[in-house]
């Protein structure tokens, strides 16, 4: 009787963290970085965003923060303009991307984009 409770408890307990580690990848499921290669079609400073269009012609709308860093150290508003071509590492929760880092695009990776 004492190895049937024994195995019970034991069944619980894995139970118990498999169910806490699939909570765990679903909660942290959002904050995967992804990367974005394309040419900047616009940039709103007012709302901290850009468009990129990627080589297969989707456009998509980033946002950056404060903690979004780019080359230089500049504000990304100020370090990238219409028309550069960039790799954009974002997170993406709800919908939204949110740039983590912003590169402009080496010569050679700008001549391989186009």
């Amino acid at each position: 009787m004492s190895s049937r409770l024994n195995t019970r408890a034991a069944k619980r307990v894995i139970l118990a963290l498999t169910s806490i580690l699939i909570c765990w990848q679903i909660a942290t499921a959002d904050d995967f970085t992804h990367v974005l290669k394309g040419v900047v079609k616009s940039v709103d400073k007012d709302s901290k965003t850009m468009v990129v269009k990627t080589a297969d012609g989707t456009e998509h709308t980033v946002k950056w923060t404060d903690k979004t860093t780019i080359e230089g150290g500049k504000d990304v508003g100020e370090g990238v303009a219409e028309g550069s071509k960039v790799s954009v590492k974002y997170t993406e929760k709800g919908g939204e991307k949110t740039a983590v880092d912003v590169k402009k695009a080496s010569k050679a990776t700008a001549k391989a984009m186009e």
